[in-house]
């Protein structure tokens, strides 16, 4: 590694750490591999070109010696990420131990900018009553790692936690365990060797609430209030960050989601909370034998201690015991009307009908500590309970509803058929809009019960019945949003506002509609994000839409599109076509005086929207995060943030901090130079455009990239396609992305960017420096380029070009290749005069130097799949083969991070 990515102070405990892990690695190794792994091995260590190192041992090794060299290179890989996560931890806990400023992401430091902004205290209060900011966990198939690798991961992070305390830096215990964490690693399954099922990544899902949420999030809160009233004494501080999902509820593109799985979804998710629920009783059971010798009691506690079941003698005198004991009787008769229990009819005492029922008897517990001198019992274990309870529910997260437009409009013209009525797939559009709103005009059902409608019909009907039941058991927020996939039109919107009525979310009183779930269109392709704002206002001037946004607190939400736009237009039309439609909305918005709240649809690669998300919040437009921002986590991103309480607080208050700053303080950036983004936007597009539709271009793409091997991966329920992998709009964008990763080329980040720039400065030289100046002054453009600059880092020439031997058609592949290869050069050239820099990520030393440390071993997988894919060209029915590739684009992924 290059000396100057090292702190010789700052640096020493990571140095530490990777020769502690990286030996503990190896003593492992001696005993399980053979000699000849090892010596591959030693010369990645010792520096040697991994292409030279790679290619002289292949022939030489077996395929058990092979399978070895893969899994030690992702296993090298994997202790360098874990190494790299401690060190920013630690460095950002010194940081800020040690400093009188708080980082700029922190709750802290937006807290003091906004008093130094003079900003009043209901003025604040008021902003805080209206934010919701929501984290909303996907499904989409881009974590590689089983959840038991993900487990072993998180017991090497506590090792290296456990031996950088000053009473074991050097304990054998310590060494030992680390070795038999490896072994254990070694000799697991790093891929699955059976398709994902949709209840597997329901469990998945769930499972991140355990390992961190159920502390993170109300230690957040406490976290939060306390630095809040610190400096705003008056405040309080409601509920303005949840977690959502899509788990169960995601139809888009994916048969095997439906309403059972929908049920499934909540079944699960109640389990897992009440079995916190109940975990937290008996911490307060334990906590509060408080006795009524010592203790005023109020008369809400004293009237459930004496309904209590418990009557134990030792407890006669304990009224809060008795109270909880109450509680918990009562949640246990919840559980058991849910049917989370089998009957018992020992629940005698009145079941939860409502989550608020359980969070006011609760508050009576706190309420009476803090009026009869016990208020710091009031505090700590009983409200966090409180906390999670308002937040959770009885329903841990709500879950989306989604699902494409065409499937949608299939299922009306369907009931339109069986009701006598139009055919309703042909007319027009304005036909469309005409008779559904007559039909959202009354209470007449279109759908009967009597009628035999077609399976897929019936598929889209039930889920929505399915989701009016959830509503009823569950509470009102376990389900509150219904997406539109490809939303192009009002009729698309209006479609689902009549699924809605016929399915009972929806009904009409007086002709006025009233809904129990927000519709929200998903604006996609660079067309459908241009098309928006006229799609929105031709939508609010109808009176009939106008009073569906009243039912709904007159809030509309809008989910925008980073991935597919990204394959439809590259990356710099994506980003600008996104920027615009938000700044135009806002504008459509506020004419309309309705409330706007954006989705923003990102994934983990900056090929589909990713790139730290308090960057991304504060590049966004004016007026656009108004207190109200979605975002979707997905994938390896998910595990990245979430998968440690410390790393799940640290990421949630960021996204509180950005949405804050965003709302209430004013912009310290200027706004992108439209005319110049127009521009470049339109270049860009056209050259991106003139790439992918590129005679060849789609064969080439399949053959030089591992999009076949990717599509057999067990990473995930969902199909990599619609259609067929053999046409760009019906692939998936994450085995776009994902496959433009393996290969080491990221085109989906920069290709089009480069000689848009060219082009720009031949029309006037001077438009080099307001592109300068635009990176400089412009949050926008900044965090476009800064998100290129560590994509590109990433990239290798000579790898991709290597790929290209296993096209069939050499000359068009390498053809292409060329064209690649030089718009590549021209991105990287423009990228740098910009930033007026000499290489990549000179102002991101962190991330460079964690780059620079596991490259030899991502380079060596990528020079071990390159080769194992041209034997599977010539022996495509070789499974083991394949297993062996399936472990290389594993490894790769790791290596890389943010790749799906």
């Amino acid at each position: 590694m290059p000396a100057s990515l090292l702190d010789e102070q700052k640096d020493a405990p990571l140095s530490a750490d990777i020769s502690f892990l990286i030996q503990a690695l190896l003593n492992m190794l001696a005993h399980e591999t053979t000699v000849a792994v090892q010596t591959v091995l030693s010369q990645l260590i010792d520096g040697k070109e991994p292409q030279i190192t790679i290619q002289q041992a292949m022939p030489s090794l077996d395929l058990r010696q092979r399978q070895d060299l893969i899994r030690a290179c992702s296993l090298f890989a994997q202790v360098l990420n874990i190494a790299e996560d401690v060190h920013h931890e630690r460095r950002r806990q010194t940081y800020e131990q040690n400093s009188e400023h708080f980082g700029r992401t922190s709750f802290n430091h937006v807290i003091r900018q906004i008093q130094q902004q003079k900003i009043s205290t209901t003025e604040l209060e008021t902003t805080l009553q209206q934010t919701s900011i929501s984290a909303v966990l996907t499904a989409h198939p881009t974590e590689v790692q089983r959840q038991c690798i993900l487990c072993f991961h998180r017991h090497i992070r506590s090792i290296l936690n456990e031996r950088n305390h000053p009473q074991h830096p050097h304990s054998k215990e310590l060494q030992q365990q680390a070795e038999a964490i490896m072994l254990a690693l070694w000799q697991t399954d790093e891929t699955r060797h059976f398709q994902i099922s949709v209840s597997d990544e329901i469990y998945n899902s769930i499972n991140y609430f355990p390992l961190s949420f159920f502390k993170a999030v109300p230690t957040l809160y406490r976290k939060l209030l306390c630095q809040l009233t610190s400096i705003y004494p008056d405040v309080s501080l409601p509920n303005v960050i949840t977690i959502g999902g899509w788990v169960g509820g995601d139809r888009d593109g994916n048969p095997y989601v439906n309403a059972d799985t929908l049920q499934e979804a909540f079944s699960f998710q109640a389990k897992a909370l009440f079995q916190h629920y109940r975990q937290c009783l008996d911490e307060l059971h334990q906590l509060l034998p408080l006795s009524s010798r010592r203790v005023q009691v109020n008369s809400s506690v004293l009237h459930m201690a004496e309904l209590s079941p418990d009557t134990a003698t030792a407890h006669k005198e304990e009224p809060y015991r008795r109270a909880i004991a109450y509680i918990q009787t009562r949640l246990s008769a919840t559980e058991q009307q849910l049917g989370l229990q089998p009957y018992n009819q020992h629940y005698r005492l009145p079941f939860y009908r409502q989550s608020e029922e359980f969070l006011q008897e609760l508050n009576h517990l706190a309420r009476s500590l803090q009026e009869n001198g016990s208020a710091l019992l009031s505090e700590g274990k009983l409200a966090d309970l409180i906390r999670s309870v308002s937040l959770f529910g009885f329903h841990l997260m709500s879950v989306d509803l989604r699902q494409h437009a065409a499937k949608h409009t299939e299922v009306v013209t369907e009931l339109f058929v069986h009701a006598d009525l139009e055919d309703f797939k042909t007319l027009s559009e304005a036909a469309k809009q005409r008779v559904l709103i007559r039909e959202l005009s009354t209470q007449r059902p279109l759908y009967s019960p009597y009628i035999q409608y077609s399976n897929n019909a019936m598929r889209e009907l039930t889920i929505f019945q399915t989701a009016a039941r959830i509503k009823n058991d569950y509470g009102e927020t376990a389900i509150n949003q219904c997406i539109i996939s490809n939303a192009e039109s009002v009729s698309d919107i209006l479609v689902v506002a009549l699924l809605l009525k016929e399915t009972g979310l929806l009904s009409i009183n007086n002709e006025k509609p009233s809904s129990r779930i927000n519709i929200v269109p998903l604006f996609e392709t660079i067309d459908a994000l241009q098309k928006s704002v006229d799609i929105m206002n031709k939508l609010f001037s109808l009176p009939w839409y106008r009073a569906f946004l009243h039912s709904r607190n007159n809030l509309q939400e809008i989910m925008l599109g980073y991935s597919d736009s990204n394959k439809d237009g590259g990356y710099v039309t994506s980003q600008w076509s996104l920027y615009l439609a938000e700044s135009q909305l806002v504008k459509l918005f506020a004419h309309h005086h309705i409330r706007l709240r954006l989705f923003h649809g990102r994934g983990g690669s900056v090929g589909r929207g990713g790139g730290p998300s308090f960057d991304a919040i504060m590049a966004q437009p004016a007026g656009s995060v108004a207190g109200q921002i979605r975002i979707t986590e997905q994938g390896e991103v998910i595990t990245a943030k979430y998968a440690d309480p410390t790393n799940a607080e640290r990421n949630l208050e960021a996204l509180v901090a950005a949405t804050l700053e965003a709302t209430l303080l004013p912009p310290q950036n200027s706004e992108p130079d439209n005319q110049i983004m127009d521009t470049l936007s339109a270049s860009a597009f056209r050259h991106y455009r003139k790439l992918i539709t590129c005679p060849g271009f789609i064969e080439y793409f399949l053959q030089t990239s591992p999009i076949q091997e990717i599509a057999s991966l067990n990473i995930g329920s969902r199909p990599a396609s619609r259609k067929t992998l053999a046409r760009i709009q019906d692939l998936r964008a994450i085995p776009w992305v994902f496959s433009w990763t393996q290969n080491r080329l990221m085109l989906p980040a920069w290709y089009g960017f480069g000689s848009a720039v060219t082009e720009l400065i031949n029309q006037d030289s001077a438009n080099l420096q307001r592109l300068q100046q635009q990176a400089q002054h412009s949050l926008f453009f900044q965090t476009m380029l800064s998100n290129m600059d560590q994509v590109m880092a990433k990239a290798d020439l000579t790898i991709a070009r290597a790929y290209v031997n296993l096209a069939s058609n050499q000359e068009a592949a390498h053809t292409i290749y060329s064209m690649l290869a030089d718009e590549f050069e021209r991105s990287k050239q423009a990228l740098l005069s910009i930033l007026q820099r000499q290489r990549y990520l000179s102002d991101n030393r962190t991330l460079a130097r964690s780059l620079a440390l596991r490259i030899p071993y991502l380079n060596a997988l990528n020079w071990l799949q390159i080769h194992l894919l041209q034997q599977l060209r010539h022996q495509p029915d070789n499974s083991e083969l394949l297993q062996l590739i399936h472990l290389t684009i594993n490894g790769i992924a790791q290596g890389l991070r943010n790749t799906g």
